[in-house]
């Protein structure tokens, strides 16, 4: 099996997922994951166990520029590269999840030295899908997404692959544990912010400003802010609640496991855990893009388990007001609570990983033409 979805952690993560539903059905299957120098899977694919090999990175340039002239040039060399990859393995899968990596493995997988095609699985993570997607999803064998439709036809919907590790989560059963890790009381209510790895400045200053109001209600936070980023909090009172500041959650289980309701992006990769986890939100879409954050989380919160605000709506006043009044309503959240778990995809990676394999299988015994 080759896994194609190298450059951000919204691609490398369920691509990861993928690998471990893979061994765990297949003791014996080979996975290799394509990446580029310049991603997050350069640190992320080895530390998980897997082979990795480079190819040239093929962004698409957005404007004319030199980069657009590139391209083409850039494209045949990535195709290239990866058609030996493919070669040297013997792959008899392709998994592709988008990004920079995707392209060439969809177009390299068309024809190989052997003089085979090697059938092609798309997994499209979020609600608009990227071009590359696109491109592969023209040939391949199954088309996987999120979501119903996600502009590329057809699709079967298995939800967004997510790590084991989160998707076995029991946040009642860790509930005491977590809470003692950071600090908080066993009965505290407490509200988990985060914006990705890097954080969200619009979170930040929202909720940072909200915070002596929050502590009047007893609200606890617990608020990744990004490693480049710091918060200006008052001091706190004396027997307020704390309001636990981190650049960046190492746990995001136990973090996941402390929480009444979190205030986050919505990513797709931030929805499908958060939302495996059964963990109530607040969505605070990216402003910037196709709107795809908000298609994100969209079913989600149709089905109850969570709101949806927008960037500029994110104010003090809505942190201290809706959201604390949601901390305090329990009957509420044991609602949400239940409508999020309803609408997650536990077994996302393990259907993905069967789609392979049953592909793998088809091409083997000539049901799939190579």
């Amino acid at each position: 099996m080759v896994l194609a979805g190298g450059g951000t952690a919204g691609h490398v993560e369920p691509a990861m997922a993928v690998a471990d539903a893979l061994r765990a059905l297949d003791a014996g299957v080979r996975i290799t994951a394509l990446g580029t120098a310049r991603g997050l899977e350069t640190r992320l694919v080895p530390e998980r166990g897997y082979d990795l090999e480079l190819i040239t990175p093929v962004p698409l340039p957005r404007k004319l520029s030199a980069d657009l002239a590139r391209l083409p040039l850039r494209l045949r060399r990535a195709v290239r590269q990866t058609r030996a990859v493919l070669d040297d393995v013997q792959a008899d899968v392709v998994i592709g999840f988008g990004g920079y990596v995707a392209v060439p493995a969809y177009l390299a997988a068309r024809s190989v030295r052997r003089g085979k095609r090697v059938p092609v699985v798309v997994h499209e993570a979020n609600a608009s899908a990227g071009w590359a997607n696109r491109v592969g999803a023209r040939s391949a064998a199954r088309v996987l997404s999120a979501v119903p439709d996600p502009g590329l036809g057809p699709v079967e919907v298995v939800g967004v692959p997510v790590r084991e590790s989160i998707t076995s989560l029991d946040r009642p059963a860790l509930r005491a544990e977590a809470r003692a890790f950071f600090g908080f009381a066993d009965d505290a209510r407490v509200l988990l912010v985060f914006g990705g790895s890097q954080g969200a400045q619009s979170l930040n200053r929202a909720v940072s400003a909200a915070a002596e109001e929050l502590a009047r209600q007893g609200v606890s936070v617990l608020h990744a802010h990004g490693p480049k980023n710091t918060l200006d909090l008052r001091a706190s009172a004396p027997g307020d609640p704390p309001y636990v500041a981190v650049p960046y959650l190492d746990r995001m289980d136990l973090a996941y496991a402390a929480a009444d309701l979190a205030i986050c992006r919505s990513g797709a990769m931030t929805v499908a855990e958060v939302s495996a986890v059964g963990l109530p939100a607040v969505y605070v879409p990216l402003p910037i893009g196709n709107g795809e954050q908000r298609l994100n989380a969209l079913p989600v919160v149709e089905a109850g388990g969570g709101l949806i605000v927008d960037d500029r709506d994110l104010t003090p006043e809505f942190v201290s007001g809706t959201v604390a009044g949601l901390l305090t309503d329990q009957a509420r959240l044991t609602a949400m609570t239940a409508a999020a778990t309803l609408a997650g995809h536990p077994d996302a990676a393990q259907r993905v990983a069967q789609a392979a394999l049953d592909v793998a299988a088809a091409a083997r015994s000539g049901r799939i033409r190579r």
